[in-house]
């Protein structure tokens, strides 16, 4: 029987809403019995969110994952770093910023050191983040950056739809040019094997035109799909890839929701983004795949919300999704 696996769960911005979800999601009944959860963050912002929300729970604070004591009703959190602590609710703050990345790194080298199987994160802040001095424009560049991967991508889930993504955190000008026949061959890939490591043997994937109804044989646009994608298309189906594309955007995200296609290839951030706040927004998550050293990473789909930071009213849902499956999709090495 394998053990149980050891999920990282990275605070985030403490300025928001991470704290409060995470000491919520990890006091819903029975998540010990399929995980062991280890906060790494700051252990006074994880008591001041207690008291806000009025728990009955016990704070482990460790220097080690082998101090920690995975029961219901305990919170164990591996301090990184020594925070003040009147950082403010709501407002950006270079020191939490600072900390956000922090945490992610200190996660990364217990995953590749296989102190835990899988991380999790909460929700960090770009302009604080980059105001404590971490030039990046999210988790998923830094998480690309701290195991050296240059072939990654972001993949979003939500209830009955998959989306994988050709360009992420920059620029609609920006995207477009950066997508090739080799970052479509890439990206195909990695659904492919993403998928299919989740035990689906023959994923159908569906890839997105970058032009209104995917250029029309170019009536609209400038030849973008036959040129920057096409290639790469037929490359993974000469492969025995089951993809198809490029396809109008305006319908593909409907059929693959009712399950034409088990996962849609976005060609930027918001053509992807949008369908799968749509569909679920509580419930969805932010997948990291192909980072190097077999490093898992799930996310919230959700960002620091700074508006109800503090008033306990967020919604851990989609926090509690993300930890299930870092669990479902972490190494199966065991980890004591």
């Amino acid at each position: 029987m394998r053990t149980k696996p050891i999920i990282g769960i990275t605070m985030g911005d403490v300025a928001g809403v991470g704290p409060e979800i995470i000491v919520k999601a990890l006091l819903e009944n029975n998540l010990y019995e399929k995980v062991r959860p280890l906060i790494i963050g700051d252990a006074f912002y994880l008591q001041q969110v207690l008291e806000i929300v009025n728990i009955d729970a016990s704070i482990n604070k460790v220097e080690a994952v082998e101090e920690a004591q995975f029961e219901t009703g305990t919170l164990n959190c591996l301090q990184v770093g020594n925070m003040s602590q009147d950082i403010p609710k709501g407002q950006v703050s270079a020191e939490a910023g600072k900390h956000a990345y922090l945490f992610v790194e200190k996660a990364v080298n217990l995953a590749k050191d296989q102190h835990i199987n899988a991380i999790c994160t909460a929700p960090l802040n770009k302009e604080a983040m980059q105001k404590g001095g971490y030039k990046y424009p999210g988790h998923t560049e830094i998480l690309a950056s701290l195991t050296n991967t240059d072939n990654y991508s972001m993949m979003l889930s939500a209830p009955n739809l998959k989306v994988i993504h050709l360009t992420t955190h920059v620029g609609l000008k920006d995207a477009i040019e950066s997508i090739t026949p080799e970052r479509t061959y890439e990206v195909v890939k990695l659904a492919h094997e993403t998928l299919k490591a989740s035990g689906n043997e023959d994923p159908s994937i569906a890839v997105c035109g970058i032009n209104p109804h995917a250029g029309e044989n170019g009536l609209f646009g400038y030849g973008e799909e036959e040129n920057q994608m096409v290639p790469g298309i037929e490359k993974a189906q000469g492969e025995g890839i089951n993809v198809v594309g490029p396809s109008p955007a305006d319908t593909l995200f409907f059929r693959a929701a009712r399950g034409d296609y088990d996962i849609v290839v976005a060609a930027y951030h918001d053509q992807g983004h949008g369908p799968v706040k749509v569909l679920g927004l509580e419930a969805g998550i932010n997948i990291t795949v192909g980072l190097n050293g077999g490093v898992i990473r799930t996310s919230v789909d959700h960002g620091t919300a700074f508006d109800i930071a503090g008033k306990n009213i967020a919604d851990h849902q989609s926090l509690v999704a993300a930890i299930y499956n870092a669990a479902e999709l972490a190494p199966k090495q065991s980890i004591t």
